[in-house]
């Protein structure tokens, strides 16, 4: 269930900045993200999107900034309040990131051999439930390479939740996927957040997908966000910066259209 407007965000960024050397990426970014919602920021490719996503979950840090959850600030002198978070918080990588020289049972039962003090009786029955709940429990002793690509995002999101986060992050899910791949990426985050009830933050260039699969959107352009409110509003937008990504097909369709009318008049 999402939290109403008077409740305080899960997740609140103010001001984050993040550069490598002298190339700025994020100047200033400021966001809230409300409890139970799949939130998605989108952005072109290229616009610091998954740097964001990487300072929100410790891989990377940031150069100034602050990031809340559950209005607690996360600084490297408040060891405390950084281990909760990470206690609360899954990271889905880009890339998967399961290792392949492990079954499927053994990469989704790896957070909890480091991450809690669970004997491994318990393990073995919260990675077989999380296998389960993502379909995958016949598939226990394959490892990924035997996996289809679509299986082992499963894979990934089984990993994610078996610590029963009340957070995750997903980069760029659907990248290099097809059209109807991306679809069923978007279904399965919204079936198991659903399910799960954890807030999903997304971040991708998948406009369409995210319209629909989202509560809240937010565009990502020259290093902070331009935009943010719910999907009708980005569809409504008469915003320059919001219309020149949210209409780019459009725009191409055009300019085909226009170069093949000119092709015909020669």
């Amino acid at each position: 269930m999402i939290a109403s407007s008077t409740e305080p965000p899960l997740l609140k960024v103010d001001q984050l900045a993040k550069s490598f050397g002298e190339r700025p990426v994020l100047e200033g970014v400021d966001l809230s993200i409300p409890r139970g919602s799949v939130f998605t920021v989108l952005g072109p490719s290229g616009t610091g999107k998954s740097v964001f996503l990487k300072c929100l979950a410790g891989v990377m840090q940031q150069d100034s900034g602050m990031i809340s959850f559950e209005g607690r600030p996360l600084v490297a002198t408040d060891k405390e309040t950084l281990t909760d978070f990470r206690k609360r918080c899954s990271f889905l990588f880009q890339n998967n990131a399961l290792f392949d020289s492990l079954s499927a049972l053994e990469n989704v039962s790896l957070p909890l051999e480091q991450t809690t003090n669970l004997d491994s009786h318990e393990i073995q029955r919260r990675s077989m439930d999380a296998l389960s709940q993502l379909e995958l429990e016949s598939f226990r002793d394959r490892f990924p390479s035997q996996m289809s690509g679509g299986m082992q995002k499963r894979l990934a999101l089984a990993r994610a939740i078996v610590t029963r986060p009340e957070l995750v992050l997903f980069d760029e899910p659907t990248a290099g996927l097809d059209p109807l791949r991306r679809n069923a990426v978007f279904s399965m985050i919204v079936k198991y957040q659903r399910r799960f009830n954890f807030t999903a933050l997304i971040v991708t260039h998948d406009v369409p997908e995210a319209l629909v699969a989202s509560n809240r959107v937010a565009l990502l352009n020259g290093g902070k966000i331009c935009f943010e409110g719910t999907p009708d509003d980005f569809s409504s937008s008469l915003d320059p910066v919001v219309t020149g990504y949210r209409d780019s097909t459009d725009a191409l369709r055009e300019s085909l259209a226009s170069i093949k009318g000119q092709a015909q008049d020669i």
